[in-house]
């Protein structure tokens, strides 16, 4: 089952337990392949480095580098805009289409809105990981 996962999710599942964790958890056994873009990556990247500067001792470069190997990158084609409110969303969204994935999973409320997209389901971590992982 092939899914994107939004920043907030990705982050909070290295970092945290709970849903996002076993997400993390699932892809790590291979249960599930995450599908990235460069675009994604670059705003894990980002965010590693925003949480780096803040905390000294977070590092999502352990994180990245299994992404670089155990992902599925996809170089997404753009899509009209979706998310007006907020079109950094969007690439969430063409990243999932292009690797045919089957849910996007994210606690952003501008994706969640959304509910669906092309055949994708959009769902909270804690919905993903109580309707399709493994028990």
């Amino acid at each position: 089952m092939k899914i994107a996962l939004d920043t907030n999710v990705f982050v909070s599942g290295v970092f945290f337990t709970g849903p996002p964790y076993q997400i993390l958890s699932a892809w790590r056994n291979q249960e599930i392949t995450l599908l990235v873009s460069p675009e994604i990556i670059v705003e894990y990247q980002r965010i590693g480095r925003e949480l780096r500067s803040k905390f000294p001792g977070v590092d999502l470069r352990s994180f990245l580098e299994l992404l670089s190997v155990h992902a599925e990158m996809i170089q997404p084609r753009p899509l009209p805009p979706v998310i007006h409110e907020d079109p950094s969303d969007d690439k969430f969204l063409e990243c999932a289409v292009a690797g045919k994935a089957a849910f996007i999973v994210t606690g952003d409320k501008h994706l969640l809105r959304l509910g669906g997209f092309r055949g994708i389901k959009i769902l909270k971590p804690r919905e993903f990981v109580r309707d399709h992982l493994k028990k």
